[in-house]
């Protein structure tokens, strides 16, 4: 193949990765959701915004037929 599938970038202009600093080690806790998608549905959009209105992030989601696992996140205060 003579052509890059990828192209590389400009060494005249190399990309920055930023730095981010973290003064504390934060302390999560965590809170699982578990759908019997069989029986019920998903977690609606309105009951995901009331997780994130409480602080709730999601972290992962997977599913092992029938069941649908939702993994939420956030920082204790």
């Amino acid at each position: 193949m003579d052509e890059m599938a990828f192209p590389l970038p400009a060494q005249n202009n190399p990309q920055q990765v930023p730095m981010i600093y973290v003064r504390e080690d934060p302390e999560w806790e965590y809170r699982r959701v578990v759908r019997n998608l069989a029986k019920e549905n998903p977690p609606t959009e309105e009951e995901l915004n009331a997780l994130g209105k409480d602080g709730w992030e999601m972290a992962a989601a997977f599913s092992d037929s029938p069941f649908a696992y939702f993994y939420f996140k956030r920082m204790v205060s």
